[in-house]
C-alpha cells in the first residue's frame, strides 16, 4: 500500500508539472494577457479638482502652485490650451505644435541629446531659438581628405576623399495629440501589445509562403531601458500615463512635480532647481482627471445611406491593410485602433544624396543610440475620435483624412497604394468610415476662461 500511495503522488506531481508547463507555454505564446476586468475610476472630487488644474491658467509664481508656477520656458499656459477639439482632453491646433530636437554625437561630446525647443519664456533672457540651439551645436565643416595611394608596378597616385559638412542636429514639428481613453490605454496588458504584433509576424509568414509579398511588415516594439513597453507619445516614448502626464507638465508649461523637475531653459540650463510646482495630492487630481477622460466612440451616422457608406467603409479599412496597424480592438479595449508599434511612413532617400525629411544620415563615427527610434519612425496613432482631431499626422501636414492616407509611404506604402486605386466612391466609404470614429459626446466642454487663453495665443 505504502508503494501505491508513493506511484499515485509521483502521478500526481507529473500531472501538475505538466499542466503548469502547458499553462506556461501558453501564457508566454499565446496569451494577451488578464483582461482589464475594472476601468478608470476616481473620486468625484478628485476628477474635479483635476480638472481645474487641467484647465487653469498659470502665471509665474501662480498662487496653486507650490514653486515658482509657469515656465521658465514654455508651450501653452495650461493643458487645455492644447487639448480642446471636441471638449477637454482631445487634441490641438497645428498653431500650439512643438519643435523637438536631437543633437547626434560629436567627436568631441559622444553624447546624443535630446529636448524641445520652447515657444515662450517668462524671462526674454530665457527665449529659446533655433539660432541659439545652433549656436552651441554649429555645423561641422567639411573637408577633403588626401592620400597617396600606392600600387605594384604603378607610379603612387593622390586619392581624394570628400567628407561633407556635418549638422548633428535635427528638429521635428509635433502636434498635441488627444487624450481621451488614455485610462484605458494604460491598462492595456504589456502582453496583449507583444502577441498581438507575434501574430501578425506569424500571419506574414504564411502570407509570404504562398507567395504574397504585400502584407504591411510588422512594426517595431519600443522597449523603455527599464523593461517596459512604450506605448504613449509619438515616439511610445512612456509606458505609463502617469510618466507621459508628468514630463508633459513639466516640458511644456514649465509646472514640475515630484516625478519630473521643470524644464531649464538652454539660454540657463545651468539655473538652480526649484521645488515642484505641483505636489503629490495635486498631480494625483490631474492624473484623476485625465484618467477618467471618456472613451472615444464610434457614432452611428443619421441616415440608411451613410449607414451603408460607412460600414462599406469599414469592410475596405481591413480589406486594403489599414487594420493591420490601426488594429480595431487590442487588450480588451474596442475601438481604440492601434498597435503602438513604431513604423517608418516615409520612403528612404534616393542612393548619391539627399536625406528626405529628416536630413541627411549622419556619418559613421556619431551614429545614433541603437535603442532610440529612428527620426522617420512614428507609433501608431490611436484612430478613435481621429474625426475630431485635424489636421494630421505627427506634424499636422495633412489637412485631410484622405490627404492623410495618401501621406502614407514607407512600410505603409501598399496600404497606399491599395487605397488609390479604389474608384472614388470606395474612397469616400473609407473616409465616411473614419468619420464616425468621433471625440466622445461626454466630453466636457472648454469652460470661459481656457477659451480666452485660446483666442490670445
Amino acid at each position: 500500500m505504502p508503494r501505491l500511495g508513493l506511484h499515485r503522488q509521483r502521478r500526481w506531481v507529473a500531472l501538475i508539472g505538466g499542466f503548469s508547463l502547458v499553462v506556461g507555454v501558453y501564457w508566454f505564446f499565446f496569451s494577451s494577457g488578464l483582461p482589464i476586468v475594472w476601468g478608470p475610476t476616481a473620486s468625484a472630487a478628485d476628477v474635479a479638482a483635476g480638472r481645474d488644474l487641467f484647465e487653469h491658467d498659470w502665471t509665474p509664481n501662480d498662487p496653486l502652485a507650490k514653486g515658482d508656477g509657469l515656465g521658465p520656458v514654455f508651450n501653452a499656459k495650461s493643458c487645455a490650451a492644447c487639448h480642446f477639439q471636441g471638449g477637454v482632453g482631445g487634441g490641438g491646433e497645428i498653431s500650439h505644435n512643438a519643435t523637438g530636437f536631437e543633437v547626434l554625437p560629436r567627436a568631441n561630446d559622444p553624447r546624443f541629446l535630446a529636448g524641445s525647443l520652447h515657444n515662450f519664456s517668462v524671462d526674454p533672457a530665457d527665449k529659446e531659438s533655433f539660432k541659439l540651439l545652433r549656436k552651441q551645436f554649429p555645423v561641422k565643416a567639411g573637408r577633403v581628405e588626401t592620400r597617396t595611394v600606392a600600387m605594384e608596378n604603378c607610379p603612387p597616385s593622390q586619392q581624394r576623399t570628400t567628407i561633407p559638412d556635418f549638422d548633428p542636429v535635427r528638429t521635428q514639428s509635433v502636434q498635441s495629440t488627444a487624450i481621451f481613453g488614455s485610462g484605458w490605454i494604460d491598462r492595456i496588458s504589456e502582453k496583449a501589445i507583444v502577441q498581438n504584433m507575434r501574430n501578425r509576424a506569424f500571419r506574414n509568414v504564411g502570407k509570404e509562403l504562398s507567395l504574397n509579398f504585400d502584407a504591411v511588415p510588422v512594426g517595431k516594439l519600443r522597449t523603455l531601458p527599464d523593461g517596459r513597453v512604450g506605448r504613449f507619445g509619438w515616439k511610445a516614448q512612456f509606458a505609463s500615463l502617469d510618466d507621459f502626464v508628468a514630463t508633459a507638465c513639466a516640458n511644456e508649461i514649465g509646472l514640475g512635480t515630484p516625478a519630473v523637475k521643470q524644464a531649464k531653459s538652454l539660454a540657463n540650463p545651468t539655473a538652480p532647481d526649484v521645488a515642484p510646482d505641483l505636489d503629490r495630492r495635486q498631480f494625483k487630481q490631474l492624473m484623476a482627471f485625465i484618467d477618467t477622460l471618456p472613451k472615444p466612440v464610434e457614432a452611428r451616422p443619421d441616415t440608411a445611406k451613410e449607414q451603408a457608406a460607412a460600414k462599406h467603409g469599414k469592410d475596405l479599412f481591413s480589406t486594403i491593410g489599414c487594420a493591420a496597424c490601426h488594429v480595431p480592438d487590442l487588450g480588451g479595449v474596442t475601438g481604440v485602433y492601434t498597435d503602438f508599434l513604431l513604423y517608418t511612413l516615409d520612403d528612404p532617400p534616393p542612393p548619391g544624396g539627399g536625406g528626405g525629411p529628416y536630413g541627411p544620415e549622419p556619418p559613421p563615427e556619431s551614429p545614433r543610440p541603437d535603442d532610440l527610434p529612428k527620426p522617420a519612425e512614428w507609433k501608431t496613432p490611436a484612430l478613435w475620435g481621429v474625426a475630431d482631431s485635424a489636421p494630421y499626422f505627427h506634424d499636422g501636414s495633412a489637412q485631410t483624412l484622405h490627404d492623410a492616407i495618401l501621406r502614407h509611404n514607407g512600410e505603409a506604402k501598399s496600404v497606399k497604394k491599395a487605397y488609390a486605386e479604389l474608384p472614388a466612391k470606395d474612397q469616400a466609404a473609407v473616409e465616411s468610415f473614419l468619420n464616425t470614429l468621433k471625440a466622445p459626446p461626454t466630453a466636457a466642454p472648454l469652460r470661459d476662461l481656457a477659451v480666452t487663453n485660446l483666442r490670445r495665443k
